[in-house]
This record gives structure tokens, sequence and C-alpha cells, in this order.
């Protein structure tokens, strides 16, 4: 099983809450919490990206680090784990993107991936003043697929030249090449991000409950499989523990009761000009009213793993018996104790 940590690089990690430790993201937390995550035997550590945040009583998200260097830095003071930053295509050239992971990879010895953001909130683009326009809700996985196949034309070729629908490159170089082939992840859930997912990356993260969840992983594992592919589903959890189950289902019970309202109000007003229906966005307007173990705004929409780091164990067990999923990548409301209490106490009860 990969387990996989989903970094806390932007304000207040991934739980909207006035219930849930308040902070702002720093080097210094980040690499405290990829350090354990390393010591804990996790594979994998995810740095998101978000250009502007949503705001509220908590600030969720008003700060972030960029992903690329932090991940870096991380990579210069870490061994085995490997790093994932995010690229929000909008903003970065495919060109540059390729040198940066194959930079990182350098430095890493190997050991740097990418995750592949296509953008839906055309707010957060617009203060930069590179929105598009609304055409590309529905045409942005088209760009994403001539984007990546650039990417990886750049990391394998000595020269590439194209002339495409969206980007054009003549004899561009990204040189040294990557150290091995790095690892290409995305989030995309709608059936056109699927397709683009089944066609391009390695490995899907995806926010669903459980009986979704073994659906969607059968849907990428036959897609890809009929493609000569092998596409890993990694679903995303949160996770509250307690020393009982019901003390942990009363830490979480008091997150989604103190939940930021107006941050998550404006979420949902983001997330309802995507008219790319099924996907990320259509996901969060669902996990409004959702109770939390199948994924809550307050958790946002990631599905909650409840109570003591037995019965936290074999609901773990659980999932990857339905569904055959290869991975997890999880989230924490105290991030480097809840890394260590997995590797110490959770993980060495784990069947898979």
């Amino acid at each position: 099983m990969k387990f996989g940590v989903f970094l806390p690089s932007a304000r207040n990690g991934f739980t909207i809450s006035e219930a849930a430790p308040l902070y702002d993201p720093s080097f210094r937390h980040n690499l405290a919490v990829t350090q354990e995550a390393e010591r804990q035997g996790f594979s994998f550590a995810l740095a998101m990206m978000k250009w502007k945040g949503f705001g509220g009583t908590t600030g969720y998200w008003d700060a972030c680090l960029e992903p690329f260097t932090l991940c870096a830095g991380l990579a210069a003071q870490t061994e085995t784990i490997e790093l994932i930053p995010s690229v929000t295509l909008l903003t970065v050239h495919p060109a540059a993107c390729a040198r940066m992971v194959a930079t990182i990879s350098d430095i890493s010895g190997g050991r740097c991936g990418v995750n592949i953001v296509t953008g839906w909130n055309h707010l957060e683009y617009d203060s930069l003043g590179i929105w598009p326009g609304p055409d590309y809700y529905v045409r942005r996985y088209a760009y994403a697929a001539e984007y990546i196949d650039l990417v990886k034309r750049l990391w394998t070729e000595d020269e590439v030249t194209h002339q495409g629908e969206f980007f054009t490159l003549d004899r561009a170089t990204v040189l040294p090449h990557p150290v091995g082939t790095p690892t290409i992840v995305s989030a995309g859930q709608s059936p056109k991000g699927l397709e683009f997912t089944v066609n391009n990356a390695d490995f899907s993260f995806v926010m669903t409950g459980r009986g979704n969840l073994a659906r969607y992983t059968e849907t990428m594992r036959d897609k890809a499989a009929a493609r000569g592919r092998d596409v890993g589903t990694l679903p995303l959890y949160a996770i509250v523990t307690g020393r009982t189950d019901a003390e942990a289902q009363r830490l979480a019970d008091e997150v989604v009761a103190k939940a930021d309202r107006a941050a998550i109000g404006n979420i949902m007003g983001s997330a309802a000009l995507d008219t790319n229906a099924g996907g990320s966005s259509s996901h969060l307007q669902a996990a409004l009213s959702l109770p939390p173990e199948e994924g809550n705004m307050a958790f946002m929409s990631f599905p909650l793993l409840c109570g003591t780091p037995e019965t936290v164990a074999s609901k773990i067990d659980d999932i990857v018996a339905e569904t055959g999923v290869p991975g997890i990548m999880l989230n924490w409301l105290d991030y480097v104790s809840g890394i260590r209490e997995f590797g110490e106490k959770i993980a060495p009860k784990l069947k898979h």
C-alpha cells in the first residue's frame, strides 16, 4: 500500500472550521510534516497550489506556499519520500513545468512527480487576469492533454518542435532530463477528467464516499486496461482519532458544528460556475450536507476516517478489500502528531 500526505501548504490545511488549528503555511511546518512522514514509511507528499483563497472567519487558503519551490526545499532535506508539486496549468508554461520537475528530480535523485491541475475556479484566475473565458470549462482537458504531452516530450527528447492548438515550440529543450520517469497524477473526476487521467497519468486522486469509490476504481481500472495502461486510484481521506470511538466522533462533530460557513459559501459559489458536470466542483457542491464519513465540506469534502487507531485501521482494511485501491492520501487536524500516530499505532494493525 502507498500512503501519502496532502501537505498543509495552504492556510489551515484541509479543515474548514474554527474547531481546527488555524495557521499560516510555512516551510518549517511542511518540512517537519514531510520528514515525519518519511520516518513513518509514507510513499509520497503532495503540495497543492491556490492563487486566491476563500476567506471566511478562518481565512481559508488565503495564504499558500508555491509548490515547486517548496518541494525543492523539501527535496534537499529528505532521502526517500517522493515529492509531488501541483502545477496550475494556466499559470505555468509546459517547458517551465518540465524544467522545474527536472531540477527537483536532480536535487532529490529522481523523487519528483507532478500533479496536473486544470483549474475550474475562474475567480482565482480572474484575479491574475489570465482566465481564458467560459469555454475553458469544457476545453480544459484538451488543453491539459496537449500540455502534458509536451512535458513528457521535453523530459525525453533533446529538442521539441510543436505547432498545436494551444502551444507553439521551436526546438525547445529541457536538459538535463529528469532522473527516471516522473510520476504524473491527476484529480479529474468528471467523465472528461477520467478520460484524461486514463490516457495521461499514473494515478488518479479522487474525493468520494466508499460506495462510489468502488465504482470509480473499477471504471478507471477497466478503461486503463483497455488502453494497455495501469492507472491506480488513490482516494483522499481525513483522519480524526481519539482514545475511544466516541471521543473521536465528538471531535469530528465539533469540527462540523463550527464549520466556517462563509468560506464554504465562497467555495460553493466558485464551484457552481463550473459547467463541466460530474467533476470535483460537482462533488464539492454535493458535499455540503453529507455526513463526515462520506465527505462533509467541513473536511473539504474528504471522507473521514474516525475512531481509535484500531478502528481507523479496520476501516482502511475494509476500503482496500472493497475497492482494491493501491494507496490512500491522508490529512489530519494536527499533521505531525497525526502522522506519528499513524505510523506507530495504525499502520502496524493494517492487514493490507
